[in-house]
């Protein structure tokens, strides 16, 4: 199982340099998790970015994945994650949601690098 985090969502809607390592968890569409609260980040950045109709086709391609509402379970186990890991509340919800549905992380963000079960890959400019 996958779940990909907001900024790789965001890499692989732009087409962006690190788009096609996040093509294949995005693209199996069976092994797809989606939290619910990346449903929410990918949809406000890319209304900010590109507007509602882009926004909207984003989240169609998210819905092929099967969304996990957030539920007191991983909202706890979020709040656990956090203290020990030093993240932030929206990152150890993610984070949370991947390791109670032993699913592998897909990332570029920064906080999560070295982290367990999560695949890294380094944003353009950050290497």
């Amino acid at each position: 199982m996958n779940v990909v985090d907001s900024s790789a969502w965001i890499e692989f809607f732009a087409d962006g340099p690190n788009a096609a390592q996040f093509a294949g968890p995005i693209e199996d569409f069976n092994n797809l998790l989606v939290p619910s609260l990346t449903l929410y980040e990918v949809f406000k950045l890319v209304v900010q970015l590109a507007g509602e109709s882009a926004a909207l086709d984003a989240v169609s391609v998210m819905l092929k994945g099967r969304v996990v509402e957030l539920s007191a379970s991983i909202a706890l186990e979020a709040a656990r994650v956090s203290l020990a890991e030093k993240l932030a509340m929206a990152d150890s919800m993610i984070l949370a949601t991947a390791r109670l549905e032993n699913a592998v992380l897909w990332t570029q963000d920064a906080d999560f690098e070295g982290l367990e079960g999560v695949e890294y890959r380094a944003a353009a400019g950050a290497q």
